[in-house]
């Protein structure tokens, strides 16, 4: 049972130790799957990664990825994970720290701290808190990289790539060794 209402106020908000409002956010990916021209979907020829973006609320104000407060009654994991189901109606495994941020709002002129977690989609709902005021778009990330309003969560996307990137080639080594092994085994 998925709770369909956002949390609101900031009467549970946390701030670090200079005064700034602590906020979380989530890039939620998934690998869409390129299969070759015969059809196998046991011969994919590569997977594409894509990321979720969403609106922001009052429109016109461009695309982002999910984020928002950081509350004093739950963990900065956890945060990240409601905040994506909120804005974004998906579920998944929230993943190691992207990074930590220090920004300016423009809207507020004041300063944050903001951490983002990249999230591996297990399941997208039909319903979510915050369906009704705000879109969600699957994109390449190029196309996300491009729409993206904050500099700070377009590094974090970087940093997301360069691991993602760095996690398969390194399994893609492992399996090549356990071939050859295998090789010279028989």
């Amino acid at each position: 049972m998925v709770c369909l209402v956002s949390r609101s106020g900031r009467d549970l908000q946390r701030y670090d130790n200079q005064g700034r409002r602590q906020v979380v956010g989530c890039i939620p990916y998934r690998f869409k799957n390129n299969y070759n021209s015969d059809g196998d979907e046991h011969e994919h020829e590569h997977e594409e990664l894509e990321v979720l973006v969403i609106t922001s609320q009052k429109g016109g104000q461009g695309i982002m990825f999910p984020k928002g407060g950081w509350e004093l009654d739950e963990s900065v994991e956890e945060a990240a994970s409601r905040e994506s189901l909120e804005e974004a109606g998906v579920l998944g495994h929230v993943e190691d720290e992207l990074g930590k941020w220090n920004f300016l709002s423009k809207r507020n002129g004041t300063f944050y701290e903001g951490y983002m977690f990249p999230l591996l989609v297990t399941e997208q709902l039909d319903l979510w808190p915050e369906k009704n005021v705000r879109q969600r778009i699957w994109m390449s990330v190029e196309e996300a990289r491009d729409a993206c309003r904050h500099w700070w969560m377009k590094e974090a996307l970087d940093i997301l790539v360069h691991r993602l990137t760095l996690s398969m080639q390194q399994k893609e080594e492992k399996e090549e060794d356990e071939d050859e092994e295998y090789y010279h085994s028989l």
